[in-house]
């Protein structure tokens, strides 16, 4: 790619950015667009009413960017909880690290570059220079300005190591100061236990009660067996979808919208009242809901939440193996009741392995398939290899304009598109592990996000080639630093085009909300009481968190190779901070909290780019003829994963379980607390399967319809 190319795409991003901003300080500022730019405020107080026309209503401000700002990192925990904070640590970080390796890639690393005379330009032509002038490659071989990069890749080291110890450091306190100042919560006292043993004398429950009053006395509380409650759940559902539009038709002044004919598309047959009809509707399913309840006292399932009445004790039950057979009575840390994942409770262990064994096949299977739209791509960025496959587009392609949006712009367009279908299969992928929560699913996910993207988005556009080739270069590791020395700086003009492009222009998409807006529009259109049914939606850290970092990597492994790549993730991490401020606060509400166990995720990716950048100087160094500073280099690698590895003995536990010190000291608190007595009452019934509880339903006007009962007894 040519700096002429590049200028247009940053040109083309840079007026998306501006449009969307701009749309976004005026559509915000409208009393109907509440629910899709500030829906938890919307939640917390009632829908504001519609305001008299205001001109300054249709004037962009920048306000919002100073209410984003505002906020101290104590106020935004206090509001959205410590996952949105490390969340935001994430971009901290980043423009701790990348500010201090602009300051030496942009003044030292980039000069030396672009004098280098390796690749013979003509420097008088400054707007058609291909961007490997600034690259590494145009530094001559065996130079002893080479050493320079040398000396950067140390210090750039130390510092990445340097911030990650300190944030690492700094979250970890921030769990446990987290955990020292929460109230009591059901999953700290509680368990799930699963291969529970059966006896054709007694019902799991039974034999629950038995076992754990035997051999925990003494901090046993109560438990819950889980049952079958799948067609609950449908039916439920269902009821749940007839409310909805009993309610939407209680509502609607047009009283000739409650009558439509029986037929085929509402056309033919009879007419009918629809309040009526939806009623016996209802009516039916919460009488076949009953009867499922009422005949759930035999299908209870080899699973149980097992609560106590001190942390410590759950913690003694849980680190300890129970049973002789280590495939019976298997304990793992209950999530909170409203993270809990219902469906995969009745699957047996084989069906657990099974399934983990099959989302593995398909992870690979979907991984090799994506290679296909990454060739396309790459087809994109040769201007001669589209005018070999498509000859009758060469009088297009000879246009100055088109061959640099087609080569710049288009290449991670098309990318991006591609990508935006990852993060919901590999959310399906990790629900069929068998999680039992949605927490747990979501950092699955995260992670296979992560090296999804790190393979086919880095990998695969760096390395040349069919899939074959590319299982060949690992195969023979001999090879890896001199192949990925090769094709990971001949790539820096795609990646600093995809920051660009897949950074500023998605992150602000993010902040306009199409697809929510319009979604909003529709419902107003088509219904006056669609706020009704408004749902706050939650940040999907499992396609956010694996975004962020992956331009991490791409800052990292470049800031030797192609140092202009920093200045564009500076601009994208500075708008990524305020972005995410204004979403967190004012959009997304959490639906779990984990206590920022999404942090290790962050670091060890970090630590992977660490190493990949000291495999790439390994090769680079070797092309460039300069052995000594490539046999120099090993030892970074060697020093990065001794840091790696301190830091997981030293910080890692705090994120897996908390210590005995801080167990036994809240349990102490918690004797001086006047509520705990109503809260161990409340807990024996915390974990109750939302499909047993009673939901109150009314159906129509004349009250024809009652609540749900509650049959089951768990």
């Amino acid at each position: 790619m040519i700096l002429s190319a590049l200028l247009t795409s940053v040109g083309i991003n840079l007026g998306l950015c501006l449009l969307f901003f701009t749309l976004y300080s005026i559509l915000r500022k409208q009393p109907g667009n509440r629910i899709v730019y500030a829906p938890r405020l919307v939640e917390k107080e009632k829908k504001s009413q519609q305001a008299d026309f205001s001109l300054e209503r249709l004037l962009p401000s920048p306000g919002w960017v100073r209410q984003a700002w505002e906020p101290s990192e104590d106020e935004l925990l206090s509001t959205v909880g410590l996952d949105a904070v490390v969340f935001m640590h994430i971009f901290t970080f980043s423009l701790k690290v990348f500010t201090v390796a602009g300051i030496i890639g942009i003044t030292i690393l980039l000069p030396i570059n672009f004098l280098g005379n390796q690749l013979s330009y003509d420097f008088s032509d400054l707007p058609n220079k291909s961007l490997d002038s600034f690259s590494i490659s145009n530094v001559d071989d065996g130079s002893n300005r080479l050493w320079i990069h040398f000396c950067a890749a140390y210090v750039f080291t130390g510092v990445v190591c340097y911030f990650l110890y300190q944030e690492y450091s700094y979250i970890s306190s921030k769990r446990v100061s987290y955990f020292y100042s929460s109230k009591p919560q059901p999953h700290q006292f509680t368990l799930l236990v699963r291969g529970i043993p059966g006896s054709s004398r007694s019902s799991f429950s039974e034999v629950v009660e038995s076992f754990f009053k035997d051999y925990h006395p003494s901090t046993y509380l109560s438990h819950t067996v889980i049952r079958r409650t799948s067609k609950i759940q449908e039916l439920t559902k269902d009821a749940e979808k007839l409310h909805r539009r009993l309610a939407r038709l209680n509502s609607n002044d047009n009283s000739h919208k409650r009558f439509r004919r029986d037929g085929f598309l509402g056309i033919f047959g009879r007419k009918v009242d629809l309040l009526d009809h939806y009623g016996k509707r209802l009516e039916a399913l919460q009488d076949n809901v009953r009867m499922e309840q009422s005949s759930l006292a035999g299908k209870e399932v080899a699973a149980a939440f097992v609560s106590f009445n001190s942390r410590y004790g759950a913690a003694i039950a849980l680190h300890i193996q129970q049973g002789v057979n280590p495939t019976e009575w298997v304990t793992e840390q209950a999530p909170a009741p409203q993270d809990v994942h219902w469906p995969f409770f009745s699957s047996s262990f084989m069906k657990r392995w099974i399934c983990k064994l099959a989302v593995v096949v398909a992870c690979i299977a979907l991984t090799i398939l994506f290679l296909i739209p990454v060739v396309i791509v790459q087809g994109l960025t040769h201007l001669d290899q589209l005018e070999t496959w498509f000859p009758f587009l060469k009088g297009v392609l000879n246009l100055t304009f088109i061959s640099q949006v087609i080569t710049g712009y288009l290449p991670s367009l098309i990318l991006q598109l591609f990508l935006s279908f990852v993060p919901p299969i590999m959310i399906m992928f990790s629900s069929i592990q068998g999680h039992i929560s949605l927490s747990n699913i979501e950092k699955s996910a995260c992670s296979k996000v992560w090296w999804f993207t790190v393979w086919n988005n880095f990998f695969a556009n760096a390395l040349s080639g069919t899939a074959l080739y590319h299982v060949q270069v690992f195969l023979e590791p001999k090879k890896i630093p001199q192949v990925l020395a090769e094709g990971v700086p001949a790539q820096a003009s795609f990646f600093i085009a995809y920051v660009v492009t897949s950074g500023w222009t998605s992150i602000s998409s993010e902040l306009f909300r199409m697809f929510p807006l319009i979604c909003s529009f529709i419902s107003r259109l088509c219904c006056h009481n669609a706020s009704d049914d408004l749902e706050v939606p939650s940040i999907p850290y499992h396609s956010e968190i694996p975004r962020v970092i992956f331009s991490v990597l791409l800052g990292i492994t470049y800031f030797f190779l192609a140092p202009l790549i920093l200045p564009f993730l500076l601009v994208y991490y500075c708008l990524g901070y305020i972005i995410y401020r204004n979403q967190l606060l004012n959009v997304y509400a959490p639906k779990f909290e984990t206590g920022g166990k999404f942090w290790p995720i962050v670091h060890n990716s970090t630590i992977f780019s660490l190493l990949l950048m000291h495999v790439i100087a390994i090769g680079i160094f070797g092309l460039k003829k300069l052995p000594l500073a490539s046999s120099l280099v090993i030892p970074l690698p060697v020093l990065t994963l001794l840091f790696n590895e301190y830091c997981r003995k030293r910080f890692l536990p705090i994120f897996e379980a908390y210590p005995t010190e801080c167990l036994v000291k809240k349990d102490r608190e918690d004797q001086n607390d006047a509520t705990m007595a109503e809260f161990y009452e409340k807990l024996v019934t915390a974990y109750q399967d939302p499909a047993l509880m009673p939901v109150q339903y009314s159906g129509s006007s004349d009250g024809r319809t009652s609540p749900l009962l509650h049959a089951a007894n768990v």
